[in-house]
């Protein structure tokens, strides 16, 4: 019997509901096969030949991620759901899948460094053309719109520099150009933000970071119209192979069920360490949609149920930086975000590396000095802690210039 809810907490854990499976078990069971008995060959024909539903082989469907589809579907208001083996694999199969050869995608002004790869590869070796824009400003997104524009890409709040963008505005822009609204939902969760509410056409995750949430697992998510994905299912997804294995699947169905609570205490730990940091001398900037000031305050009170876990702040110099992350103890210098322990990584050198300097500098606004801290899980007095005694150890300017004469060439040392 199929069974609703009203409220995200409680989807979160119902919707992958198992007991119609074999044995009534309470979780749901892991397929560990990668193939399917057919009772028969003319069975077997008619599920190949798209005439009948059941499994065929698991690079296309199995069991266990069938579920997970199916609960990433109600819980960002989808009408399907497809899974892949790394956040990148959902979103270069979504991208191939709807661009060819001249076409031109439209993105916001700041990307993953693994996204903005993949374009630049797109746009060498298959002509397929992007640009990067400004999205909180429309009339600049309306004058970068071109006849061949077929997908506006975005991510909302931006990787890392946490810019914020006005889905409805964008989606009405795109569509009235012919294109298809793509959003990397990542930062957000589907508890705290559900693009397809305002418009946007399709949705994609890392499932590696929050959804699953531990620090265990790589995996992606793309929801949106099932005509479409079902299209996925069998071209880019069967035939380029990003598979999403069912231990994956299992495990961010085990995550789904305590996101509600992870996402309020990461925002409210994150709320407190974005105080701590904008009162704090040694830091230049902090940039936090939490912040009343934020200059898309009213966008991120009528998108976004909260502010997320996410911190991007500058220090005075790349040195300062490279102390500050050498100094944590309780922070973890590692890339990727969303899990329990509070990790600290350089986006210059680290996850957008692969961006030339100036793009990155003057299109994205990512500084050298610019330092990313996905805010755990743990008590935030101790992450508060943490971040004082390391940002104590950055020299401030003369004692920093005292340190090098001191070991200058006539040092001793």
């Amino acid at each position: 019997m199929e069974r609703k809810f009203a409220n995200f907490e409680t989807k979160s854990i119902h919707t992958a509901d198992p007991r119609t499976e074999a044995f009534g078990s309470l979780t749901v069971p892991l397929y560990m096969t990668s193939t399917y008995v057919f009772p028969s060959a003319e069975v077997g024909g008619a599920r190949f030949a798209g005439e009948a539903e059941g499994m065929i082989y698991s690079r296309i469907a199995n069991p266990t991620t069938d579920v997970l589809e199916k609960a990433m579907a109600e819980l960002e208001g989808a009408e399907a759901g497809l899974a892949f083996g790394s956040g990148m694999g959902a979103i270069s199969a979504v991208l191939i899948a709807l661009v060819k050869s001249g076409d031109h995608i439209l993105c916001s002004d700041g990307l993953y460094g693994c996204t903005y790869g993949l374009l630049t590869m797109l746009k060498e070796k298959f002509n397929v053309q992007f640009d990067l824009v400004d999205m909180a400003d429309m009339e600049r997104v309306r004058a970068a719109m071109r006849p061949e524009t077929k997908v506006v890409y975005v991510e909302t709040p931006i990787n890392p520099t946490l810019k914020v963008v006005d889905l409805e505005a964008l989606s009405e822009i795109a569509h009235a150009g012919g294109a298809q609204v793509v959003v990397d939902n990542t930062f957000m969760t589907p508890f705290l933000q559900q693009p397809l509410q305002f418009g946007a056409d399709i949705v994609v995750h890392s499932a590696t970071k929050y959804l699953g949430g531990h620090g265990d697992l790589i995996a992606g998510v793309a929801v949106g119209r099932k005509a479409f994905l079902d299209e996925v299912r069998f071209s880019t997804l069967k035939d380029i192979g990003s598979v999403m294995a069912p231990m994956e699947a299992w495990l961010i169905l085990r995550g789904l069920k305590t996101l509600p609570l992870r996402m309020e205490r990461h925002c409210e730990n994150a709320q407190k360490v974005a105080a701590f940091l904008a009162a704090h001398p040694k830091v230049k900037q902090v940039y936090f949609p939490g912040f009343a000031d934020h200059p898309q305050a009213e966008v991120v009170a009528r998108q976004m149920r909260g502010s997320g876990g996410m911190i991007a702040f500058e220090v005075e110099t790349l040195d300062g930086g490279r102390t500050l992350m050498n100094s944590v103890r309780l922070a973890q210098l590692a890339v990727s975000l969303g899990e329990a322990t509070t990790l600290i990584q350089h986006p210059a050198s680290m996850t957008h590396a692969v961006v030339p300097a100036d793009v990155r500098r003057d299109e994205m606004g990512i500084a050298d000095g610019l330092v990313r801290l996905s805010v755990g899980l743990e008590h935030p007095s101790d992450i508060i802690a943490d971040l004082e005694q390391a940002l104590a150890k950055i020299p401030v300017a003369s004692e920093a210039l005292e340190t090098v004469h001191e070991d200058g060439p006539n040092s001793a040392a």
